[in-house]
């Protein structure tokens, strides 16, 4: 061997490039490691774990140590491994999703309410989505980006083409899906980084898109939803939704297309018809800026630019509530996936508002602090966190006494927490804790 090579082979630089070909993952503990780690976990922090990927959830479920958990839950006597054969994993699953969806209702309901908030983009931003502890923000600028909602770190970033307007977006595991001027942009998450692009003019002024793969539908200023197979990478279906244009959109694991038009009304469709099947009967002529769709109470959830906050029953097409949840306009409606109990809302006003999903009553409201409590550097890039707090309004409180409320623009729900964009530059969580 060359001696110029040898010593390349153990200068610390080359150590340092072999680190980085080889690094250590969590992986490296192995099963056993993993199991001692979660034990010291409650319930509900085992069932997270359980969701990160499909490695720990085996390991979680192989070694009981949910059926364990779920057993101390319910102040049991002693029980060997053995007697906990007798719950089945799809009871214990069934009980563990009831107590993380009591302890949501909880939390957010009446526990306590911190906000961490730092920079995600040079310019004002207005839509954030989150899924799987990760949070997608964009909608001002030319690049969307990808961030820890636990550890606000930055941890990715999509460039947009050519410099054409982002739209709207959506993201999995795998890519994320985004309206980009007049076309659809996808963007690679795993593996080689490429981006595939549609062909200009594949929509006549897009104004929102939902997806749900491998379909992404895009509601139009025309009043019709261009449904665009990711497969074929074409435009597969147009289908006449509204007179008006499309301002919101949803679209279900069934294939059910609902739409909200800025005339104000909701029409619902689905991907075996090429027109619209049912028109709900809406009681106001405002306009309809949010729609959400919860597959599994079959309720419909729609926010108006007057204020009002519905509820839709999907089996019966007909109207369970509707409240005036603001005295303007709602921009925004999430809840977390599987959750029948709470609607978290937010609009102009900068209000956080939760509803009660069965009876829409409003059962708490929250509004950002101005000032902040504690600020801090999270990683290399010197990301500034701001920690502030959130106050819980009684129900004589005069809102409109309260000054520099942010308007909630957009917002996403997760376990114990959520996040909002607020047109600015500055991407906010709200961590709810248990009183």
């Amino acid at each position: 061997m060359d001696p110029m090579s040898s010593a390349d082979i153990r200068s610390p630089a080359s150590a340092k490039r072999r680190r980085r070909v080889f690094p250590t993952t969590v992986d490296a503990l192995g099963d056993d490691a993993l199991c001692m780690i979660f034990a010291f976990l409650d319930l509900v922090y085992l069932i997270r774990c359980s969701a990160v990927c499909k490695s720990w959830r085996t390991v979680i479920n192989k070694l009981k140590l949910l059926q364990i958990q779920y057993h101390k839950q319910q102040q049991a006597d002693s029980a060997s491994v053995s007697d906990l054969s007798n719950y089945s994993e799809k009871l214990v699953n069934i009980h563990m999703e009831q107590l993380a969806m009591r302890r949501q209702r909880s939390s957010l309901h009446e526990g306590s309410v911190d906000i961490f908030q730092w920079k995600a983009h040079s310019v004002g931003f207005n839509k954030c989505r989150m899924k799987m502890g990760l949070i997608l923000t964009g909608v001002g600028d030319e690049v969307m980006r990808l961030w820890s909602a636990e550890s606000c770190k930055g941890l990715d970033e999509y460039q947009l083409p050519d410099r054409a307007p982002l739209i709207d977006f959506d993201f999995d595991e795998g890519k994320v899906v985004g309206l980009v001027g007049t076309r659809i942009c996808i963007w690679r998450r795993t593996g080689t980084r490429d981006l595939f692009s549609s062909r200009e003019g594949l929509f006549t002024r897009g104004l929102c898109m939902c997806y749900v793969d491998p379909q992404a539908v895009v509601g139009c200023e025309d009043g019709k939803a261009r449904v665009f197979d990711m497969y074929s990478r074409k435009v597969s279906q147009i289908i006449k939704m509204h007179p008006g244009a499309i301002s919101s959109l949803c679209f279900s694991d069934e294939q059910l297309i609902v739409s909200g038009s800025s005339l104000g009304s909701i029409s619902i469709s689905d991907l075996s018809s090429d027109q619209r099947v049912v028109t709900l009967d809406t009681t106001s002529s405002a306009g309809i800026k949010t729609l959400y769709l919860n597959p599994s109470s079959y309720s419909l959830f729609a926010g108006s630019s007057t204020g009002h906050a519905s509820c839709w029953d999907l089996r019966m097409m007909r109207r369970r509530w509707e409240i005036r949840a603001s005295p303007n306009v709602l921009y925004s409606m999430h809840h977390l996936r599987n959750d029948t109990s709470t609607l978290v809302v937010g609009g102009i006003d900068g209000v956080l508002r939760i509803v009660d999903q069965g009876s829409g009553d409003v059962l708490s409201r929250c509004i950002m602090e101005n000032s902040s409590i504690s600020s801090g550097s999270t990683d290399e890039n010197r990301v500034i966190v701001r920690k502030k707090l959130a106050t819980r309004l009684a129900e004589d409180d005069r809102i409109d006494l309260m000054p520099n409320r942010p308007p909630i623009s957009c917002l996403a729900v997760g376990m114990q927490k959520v996040v909002t964009a607020h047109s600015d530059r500055y991407i906010s969580v709200w961590k709810f804790g248990i009183k």
